[in-house]
């Protein structure tokens, strides 16, 4: 019993993450926009979490605009490589 299910849990993870010969794991298109549409939703949650401790005057505002200007810079950086990356392998 406890092979089969070991079995069925190795097939699961070569079918879910492949990886090439090198070990580089490699992501479908959708992965990958999943993984980066997570990525701009946590630094979007983190900008009103900062937003948040400004208004309650728990953050220095200066400090505030420092971490949302970088944050704003970062997800900028993953929505243009979104765009330049993923939608360029559609039109192949």
């Amino acid at each position: 019993m406890n092979k089969i299910i070991l079995t069925i849990g190795v097939a699961g993870s070569l079918l879910t993450s492949p990886a090439k010969k090198d070990g580089t794991i490699v992501y479908s298109v959708e992965q990958s926009e999943y993984l980066l549409s997570e990525a701009i939703g946590n630094i979007q949650d983190v900008k009103e979490w900062i937003e948040w401790d400004l208004l309650n005057e728990k953050l220095n505002p200066n400090l505030a605009n420092t971490y949302i200007e970088h944050l704003n810079q970062a997800e900028d950086l993953i929505i243009e490589y979104e765009t330049s990356h993923i939608q360029t392998k559609y039109n192949r």
